[in-house]
C-alpha cells in the first residue's frame, strides 16, 4: 500500500501532466508511463489466473494502487487518449464500483476517448452493458441496496442515454434499470423502462415482469380510496 503522501505526490503530478495534456493526443508524463508499466504487469499477473472469481479479487486488491493517477486525471485532464484510464473504468466496473467507473465513464463520454484494443466494443457500448450487466448481478445477491442500484442506473443513463449504440444493448440498460427499480418498491417507473426494453428488443425476456407490473398497478388502483 502506497503512503498517503506518496498517493498525494501522484494525484497532483497526474493532475498537472493531464491538465497540460492535448485534447485528442496521448497522454504523458511521469505517471503515465509508471502506470501504464503497472497496468501491464498486473495484466501479465491476471492472465495467469484461471478462475473469473479470482481475477476478479486480484483486480480489487490492484486498484486502490492506480486511484491517485485516475483522482488526478479527472481532476484537471483535459480529454487525451489514455488507454491506462479506460482500462480501469473497465476493471471498476468488473469489481463492482460503479459509482467510480461512471465518474470515469463520464469524462471519457465527454472528451469522446475510446476505449483500449483489446476491448472489442466503444466505450459507450461497454459502459452501458456492463454496468447493466453487474447491476443485474448485485440485485440477483441477497441484502443487495435497490436504491443505490437504481440510482446507479439513472446516472447510466444520464450518460449514455442519449448514444448510438445497438437497440439489444440500450435494452439491456432499460430491463436493469427497470428490475432495481422494481426493487426499489417503484413499480410505475420499474414499468414504464421494461416496456421501453421490449420496445427496442422484443425477446429481452420482460413480458411476464411487464404483466406482473401492470396487475400491481391496477390491484393498487382499486385499493386506493377514492
Amino acid at each position: 500500500m502506497k503512503s498517503p503522501a506518496r498517493q498525494h505526490f501522484e494525484q497532483v503530478t497526474a493532475a498537472k501532466a493531464a491538465g497540460a495534456a492535448t485534447p485528442g493526443q496521448q497522454q504523458g508524463g511521469e505517471q503515465y508511463e509508471l502506470h501504464a508499466a503497472a497496468l501491464y504487469e498486473a495484466r501479465r499477473t491476471l492472465k495467469t489466473i484461471k478462475s473469473i472469481q479470482a481475477k476478479i479479487e486480484k483486480k480489487r486488491e490492484l486498484l486502490p494502487d492506480f486511484m491517485p493517477y485516475v483522482n488526478g486525471v479527472l481532476a484537471e485532464g483535459k480529454g487525451a487518449k489514455d488507454d491506462v484510464l479506460m482500462t480501469l473504468m473497465v476493471w471498476c466496473i468488473d469489481v463492482g464500483d460503479f459509482e467510480k467507473a461512471l465518474e470515469i465513464g463520464a469524462y471519457a463520454v465527454k472528451h469522446n476517448l475510446d476505449t483500449p484494443d483489446q476491448y472489442d466494443r466503444d466505450t459507450v457500448s461497454i459502459l452501458a452493458e456492463e454496468i447493466a450487466e453487474g447491476v443485474k448481478a448485485q440485485l440477483d445477491k441477497e441484502g443487495a441496496d435497490a436504491d443505490a442500484l437504481a440510482n446507479v442506473m439513472a446516472r447510466a443513463v444520464a450518460i449514455v442515454g442519449d448514444a448510438d449504440m445497438h437497440d439489444q444493448i440500450k435494452a439491456k440498460v432499460h430491463k436493469s434499470y427497470g428490475y432495481a427499480l422494481r426493487a426499489a418498491e417503484d413499480a410505475e417507473e420499474a414499468l414504464h423502462q421494461l416496456k421501453q426494453a421490449l420496445a427496442l428488443n422484443e425477446k429481452i425476456g420482460v413480458k411476464q415482469d411487464i404483466q406482473q407490473l401492470e396487475r400491481q398497478l391496477k390491484k393498487q388502483g382499486e385499493q386506493a380510496p377514492a
